[in-house]
């Protein structure tokens, strides 16, 4: 750092002496790169009694800090520049690293109090007191990833071991800030931590007493949450499945893994196919204590580890759900993709500094940082015990020795699949006869005497598969060409298995049911497969057929049953795609489901992949399925597609997009011309869909106007159709034309049906979360003058985003209480509130943190926030989010400026005169201000302004 203010004030080479040379450069260090006025210096440096000639005392005095710190200080003809990057200012590289999730480093560069130098004088107080509330928030946030990154076993120690001080200084920061409840917080998480239960609770009551006593409050959420955390053991999130039979043998391996994972980042489990790495790995996980949460990723179905994460994670942003977070993931069966699994596992391990990732694999993942335990086959002792445990589950009756179970477990080199698979055997045969039956089968790999390395799960396997008789080999061989399981009536379609057959695969363990799927482990299917180009290609005709006859049902009232069975199948539909000797066909019925369920990388990658391998010239019939793929993957629309009724081609305009473009230029004239089109189309759905893709691409990228008119039909027939997705989508964006219009008490009627719609829809991968309802109702509400309507619904919403803990959606929640808070008359809460939802470490779209920043305006000093949201509208290309924060800017400003800020959010809005009353109110101040003619002239300018937002920073930039 060449300038440093967090602390006494040091210039890098330099020794600045004289109180007020210091304080001139304090001064102009909060303004790096920036022109500070003279008049400003002169009122920020004597700000009681100027000296009698003040420029002439300023010039003296930029002289000597020039010679004390020689090549700093700039002329400018309205004042003086620091002439320093903003980085190389220590106060500004705290706030970027803190930005960037660098608590550590930002912590570090702080030396003192905040501008020191200059305490005493009151430009600094503001500043200073910023600094200080983000050096302190900075640093709980720095303690809380201490206090999990090193609570990853049963027992706590590996916390208490990693940081020993953490509870002293935290006891050090609660003397200091008796009223802070963030630290209060965090010491009884860390006294709980260490077992010193009775100690946590005393701080507890301690704090909710001086709440009491001193504010009249009482404690917070985070506060309560930790004092429930240390009154009992709380049960972390998982989706670890429960035990179905005990967990045999191991304690030495489950040791390891515990201090491994308490140190290291990536721990993978290696071994052969059948050595019980999953069980392995998913017992070691239940007996960590991980407060954010375990998840079982399996990928042994899996086509993309990203989308699998994302799947269990219920997240299509992984950085932004996973950030400030210290999760276990475990990636099971990474081995058919270990380059996508090595890949998403180091961005994910780089992404995120809290995540630990357990693997398991036939093979390392080979990423740095990666450390290896190899899972070998039992010991004698525990394979024995093993055998025996399953026995007597097969048959509870029989009396085995010891003795004989070691026998058969020696002969099955402790591989736990080949005990559990033998075990089950004696439900239909005597020990002797198979130990007769175990030594024949394993006789073709060299008999009994040979090295135990020689015996491999394939032997065993091949014992169990001799037992087959060869039509239940056929069904086997055939079964392996599902993916993810299939239905009796897939399998007889493909396979023509026949129920007795399957039953018995059953009763043999080969196969199991799960609800009215028949599935097969993995191994098993590895060890069974065969080259079956006939069945692969039944395999995808069947699913091709079941796509077609499902996209139709879609677009019903029958809508919800079908996309259940699509999602159940969706495994075995990609591995179709894949096989089948014609993709267009399959591609295209597929289309419309992934986009109802929001799979836009899916789509994209899928289309791209089917063009590899049909080219640039499609097969006769198949133009437009080729056509939706181009444009897809960025090329313009075919005339297949833009003369075509189809769903997804009546959609193309937003699967352009898909591949990191923007929509067409025209894109407002081609779905208008698909409406006008179909105006007269037979088919009712089709009518309505594309009255609904014209009313969306109006209100999104066009002038606004006319898209009610487009959305209100297009509802009426898609709820005569039974398309509750399509209800769902034209109701939302007629709530947000009207709120568009200022009309917030029909808004709020919009936006309240669709809750019911979308709890329906939701689906593994649906983007639209119901807890996102009552947060827009609850806004609406309290613009519609409901406060009591829109509290309840909010405290509906943040419950939900409590529950979540989707940061994103906790911050735009206390957004919405903010405002609340302030119509309701409670300035100082709503502030709060947003200083808390503006410091949260989550990325917002530019539109919300907007808002956010208008808000704050009208409850803190304004000019700082005003100018920081309409540096975020510059180059937004939301225009109604636009017109909402020059509206919002426009309260705060002269009567002409005003009068123009409102006349370009209306022509940003595409309305005439809006029905919002705070809007008309303002409106009419500035009328009153300027007469009828004045304001008339000073809305139609600016209404033509081609960059209102960068107008409206001219009258907020540095004096």
């Amino acid at each position: 750092m060449r300038v440093g203010i967090l602390g006494p004030l040091q210039v890098a080479g330099c020794e600045v002496g004289g109180a007020r040379v210091r304080a001139l450069l304090v001064r102009l260090a909060l303004d790096p790169g920036r022109v500070v006025t003279a008049d400003r210096l002169i009122d920020d440096l004597w700000p009681d009694e100027p000296p009698a000639h003040p420029m002439a005392a300023l010039q003296s005095l930029v002289s000597r800090a020039r010679r004390e710190a020689p090549g700093l200080i700039t002329s400018h003809p309205a004042g003086y520049v620091l002439d320093v990057p903003p980085d190389e200012v220590d106060a500004w590289a705290f706030e970027r690293l803190v930005r960037a999730g660098d608590v550590h480093g930002a912590l570090a560069l702080w030396r003192g109090a905040a501008l020191a130098d200059a305490y005493e004088l009151p430009f600094a107080a503001a500043p200073a007191a910023r600094l200080e509330e983000l050096r302190l928030t900075t640093l709980a946030t720095r303690i809380a990833t201490d206090l999990t990154a090193g609570d990853l076993t049963a027992d706590g120690g590996a916390a208490a071991e990693a940081r020993p001080d953490l509870v002293a200084e935290l006891e050090e920061l609660v003397a200091a800030h008796p009223l802070r409840e963030p630290f209060h917080a965090l010491l009884i998480r860390a006294l709980a931590m260490r077992g010193r239960r009775a100690e946590a609770l005393d701080v507890f009551e301690r704090m909710r007493a001086a709440l009491a006593d001193e504010l009249g409050v009482d404690p917070g959420l985070e506060l309560r949450e930790a004092h429930l955390e240390a009154l009992k053991d709380a049960e972390p999130k998982t989706n670890l499945p429960a035990r179905l039979t005990s967990f045999v043998g191991r304690s030495e391996d489950i040791s390891r893994l515990n201090g491994l994972l308490g140190r290291a980042r990536l721990v993978t489990l290696v071994g052969p196919g059948g050595a019980g790495k999953t069980r392995l790995a998913v017992e070691a996980a239940a007996n960590l204590k991980v407060p954010d949460g375990v998840w079982l990723v399996e990928l042994a179905a899996a086509t993309d580890v990203r989308a699998a994460v994302e799947g269990v994670l219920r997240a299509t942003d992984l950085t932004r759900a996973l950030r400030g977070t210290a999760p276990l993931i475990v990636l099971d069966n990474c081995e058919h993709l270990i380059e996508d699994a090595a890949k998403i596992a180091r961005w994910l391990l780089s992404e995120i500094g809290g995540l630990r990732i357990l693997a398991t694999s036939r093979e390392p993942l080979d990423i740095p940082g990666e450390t290896l335990h190899q899972v070998l086959p039992l010991p004698e002792e525990e394979a024995a015990e093993l055998f025996m445990d399953r026995a007597a589950a097969a048959r509870p009756a029989l009396q085995l020795r010891r003795e004989e179970a070691a026998r058969i477990c020696r002969e099955l080199d402790g591989i736990p699949l080949a005990i559990e698979l033998t075990a089950a055997r004696l439900r239909t045969m005597p020990v002797s006869v198979l130990v007769e039956q175990l030594g024949d089968r394993l006789a073709f790999r060299g008999g009994r005497t040979s090295e135990p390395r020689h015996r491999t799960l394939r032997a065993v396997i091949d014992w169990s598969w001799n037992l087959l008789s060869e039509r239940e080999r056929d069904l086997l061989r055939g079964l392996t060409v599902f993916s993810g399981g299939a239905t009796y009536e897939a399998i007889s379609q493909v396979c023509g298995g026949e129920l007795d057959l399957l039953s018995s695969l059953v009763d043999k363990s080969l196969i199991q049911i799960s609800g009215d799927r028949y599935t097969m482990l993995e191994t098993i299917r590895q060890y069974a497969a065969a080259d079956l180009p006939e069945l692969r290609l039944a395999h995808a005709r069947y699913y091709t057929e079941l796509a077609e006859t499902a996209e139709p049902h879609l677009r019903t009232g029958d809508q919800l049953t079908w996309l259940t069975v699509l999602d159940a199948e969706r495994g075995n539909l990609d591995a179709a795609l894949r096989h089948t000797d014609d993709p267009l066909r399959l591609i295209l019925p597929r289309f419309w489901p992934w986009i109802m369920r929001g799979r836009q990388r899916e789509i994209l990658q899928q289309a791209e992949a089917v063009l590899r391998r049909v080219g640039d010239v499609p097969p006769p019939g198949r133009e437009l399925a080729h056509g939706i793929c181009r444009v897809v993957t960025g090329a313009e629309p075919t005339q297949a597609v833009l003369e075509s009724d189809h769903p997804a081609a009546l959609n193309s305009w937003a699967m352009g997009a898909m591949s990191g473009g923007a929509p067409p230029a025209d894109v407002v004239d081609l779905t208008d011309r698909a409406a006008e089109r179909l105006r007269d189309h037979p088919d009712l759905w089709t009518r309505s869909a594309a009255l609904l893709a014209a009313g969306i691409v109006r209100f999104e990228y066009g002038t606004v106007a006319g898209a009610e008119d487009l959305l209100k039909p297009a509802v009426e027939g898609l709820r005569v159709t039974g398309d509750r997705w399509g209800q769902w989508a034209g109701l939302f964006w007629l709530s947000l034309a009207a709120e568009n219009r200022g009309d917030f008490a029909a808004a709020v009627a919009l936006a309240e049906e669709p809750e019911r719609l979308a709890a329906e829809l939701t689906g593994p991968d649906t983007p639209m979360g119901v807890m996102t309802f009552p947060l827009r109702v609850g806004q609406l509400k309290g613009r519609a003058g409901d406060h009591a309507g829109a509290a309840a619904a909010l405290e509906q919403a943040w419950a939900a985003a409590v529950r979540s803990e989707d940061r994103a959606i906790v911050a735009r929640v206390m957004h919405a209480r903010a405002e609340l808070a302030r119509r309701t008359g409670r300035p100082e809460e709503a502030a709060r509130l947003l200083e808390a939802a503006l410091g949260l470490d989550v990325e917002l779209p530019a539109q919300a943190r907007a808002f956010m920043y208008v808000e704050l305006a009208r409850v803190r000093e304004p000019r700082e926030p005003l100018r920081r949201a309409l540096e975020l509208m510059v180059t937004c290309s939301d225009s109604t989010a636009r017109a909402t924060v020059l509206e919002g800017v426009a309260e705060h400003m002269e009567p002409v400026v005003a009068a123009e800020l409102l006349g370009a959010a209306r022509a940003l809005r595409g309305i005439g005169e809006s029905a919002d009353p705070h809007v008309n109110e303002l409106a009419a101040k500035c009328r009153a201000a300027l007469g009828e003619d004045g304001y008339r002239a000073a809305s139609e300018r600016g209404s033509t302004m081609p960059n209102p937002e960068r107008y409206a920073l001219r009258p907020l930039s540095s004096p």
